[in-house]
Order: structure tokens, then C-alpha cells, then sequence
């Protein structure tokens, strides 16, 4: 499987379980210049919702991942780029740092070479991700960095990724996370609305995700956040 992420600076992640925008398209989504697409949710999660919006997406020139909740909804389909499955590095549940896998790899026959784990550092208690995991959410940036850190040099984690799920996090934490990386690519959710919140939330995190804004505001909304995320990447003389 490429490390195609380490190129990508903004993700927008769609819930099988959630609608549009009304008049909004999947091909209107692909069209924001997001850098690639997550399809996945926490709640109420099914194949079926999965495949609904692989199949929307897929003809669409977007890289197109699934990020499964759990073994259950693993959609096997050649569309796809890959699959980007959580590991929760702060969860109070086991099973979300390696039971799920387990199970999944009893299963089923993992397509490892198709496959990748994103460590999550979930920050935010009331979300329902949080919730779920039973995560502890009460970590400074130092113990952010700490969790970054151990995901990277001890457990190989490829993409490490801060979670704040519904709300605008601390950039202090972020900032923290990515110094503690050396290779490993840093993603960053929660809260990103505007160009302002992408913008601030890219000058740390290597990707930002956006996730509620397209189905809450809608794809212009989306827009502005991509230009937020990459005019963050660009150097003084690109900005001229």
C-alpha cells in the first residue's frame, strides 16, 4: 500500500449514515479539491450504507478509503484504495486498541497490502467516538506527544491522528503531537469550519479532516477549508 497520505493536506470523511446537503451531490464533493476521501462513521454503522457511498464515489478521480468501525462493515471492493483502520491509543476498551482487529483478522482475510492503521489520540470526552472507546480524553500536550511518540517508534504507526470530534481543538496539543513525530504523518479532526480553522489547524497537523461540515454546511463550506489547509502548506514566495 502507497503512504499516498504523506501527499494529502485535507480529507473530508463521510458518514454512510448521514445525508447531503439538499441539491448536493457525491460528485460535488469530489469536486472541493479535497485530496482524498474517508468513508466511515461511529453509530449505526452497515455494509450496505458503506457501499452506497463507495459506489457514489468511486468514479470519481479522488482517492477513496474506507475506515471501518468495526469488522462487520468491511466493504471488500476493488474501488476502494485502501482501508485506514483506527487504533485508539488513549481508549479505556481493549477492543479498540486491538480486540476489533482480532476479530476482523479471524474473520476475514485481510488485504494487509491495502491496509493501514491510523492511531488515534481522541481529545474530546463528549463526542461519541470518545464515548465508545471509553477514552481518556484528560491529556496535556506533553501526554499527547507522549501517545504520538509511542505510536510511531514503539508500535510503527504510520499516521498518527488527533481527534477532537465535533469541536475546535487546542493547536498547543497539536503542535505538540507533531513535534514529537519524526516520518510519521500527522492528521488533525474536529471543528474545522472555515479557511481560518483549516488554516490554523495545518500549520501544525500535516492533514486536516473535515467531517459534520459537509454534511452540516455543505460543499462551498468544504471549499473554503481545502484553501485554508493548503495555503497553510505554501511558502512565503508561493503566497506572493
Amino acid at each position: 500500500m502507497s503512504t499516498s497520505w504523506a501527499d494529502w493536506d485535507h480529507i473530508v470523511k463521510l458518514d454512510p449514515d448521514k445525508t447531503l446537503v439538499e441539491g448536493e451531490t457525491f460528485e460535488d464533493v469530489c469536486a472541493t479539491g479535497t485530496d482524498a476521501l474517508e468513508i466511515g462513521g461511529t453509530l449505526d454503522m452497515t455494509q450496505a450504507k458503506m457501499q452506497r457511498v463507495i459506489d457514489a464515489c468511486a468514479k470519481y478521480d479522488v482517492p477513496l478509503y474506507q475506515e471501518p468501525s468495526n469488522p462487520a462493515v468491511v466493504v471488500e471492493d476493488d474501488d476502494l484504495d485502501g482501508y485506514l483502520v483506527p487504533v485508539v491509543m488513549n481508549a479505556g476498551a481493549v477492543s479498540w486498541i486491538t480486540g476489533a482487529h482480532k476479530e476482523w483478522v479471524r474473520m476475514d482475510d485481510v488485504e494487509w497490502e491495502r491496509t493501514t492503521t491510523e492511531a488515534y489520540i481522541i481529545m474530546n470526552p463528549d463526542a461519541s467516538v470518545a464515548q465508545l472507546t471509553e477514552a481518556d480524553c484528560n491529556q496535556s500536550p506533553e501526554e499527547v506527544a507522549a501517545y504520538a511518540e509511542v505510536a510511531e517508534e514503539m508500535f510503527g504507526q504510520e499516521i498518527v491522528y488527533v481527534e477532537y470530534s465535533g469541536t475546535f481543538g487546542d493547536p498547543e496539543v497539536v503542535e505538540a503531537a507533531a513535534d514529537a513525530l519524526e516520518d510519521a504523518t500527522l492528521f488533525y479532526g474536529g471543528g474545522i469550519h472555515d479557511y481560518e480553522s483549516a488554516r490554523t489547524m495545518a500549520e501544525h497537523a500535516d492533514t486536516v479532516v473535515v467531517g459534520d461540515l459537509v454534511h452540516d454546511e455543505g460543499c462551498e463550506a468544504v471549499r473554503e477549508t481545502v484553501e485554508g489547509a493548503k495555503d497553510a502548506k505554501k511558502t512565503p514566495a508561493e503566497s506572493v
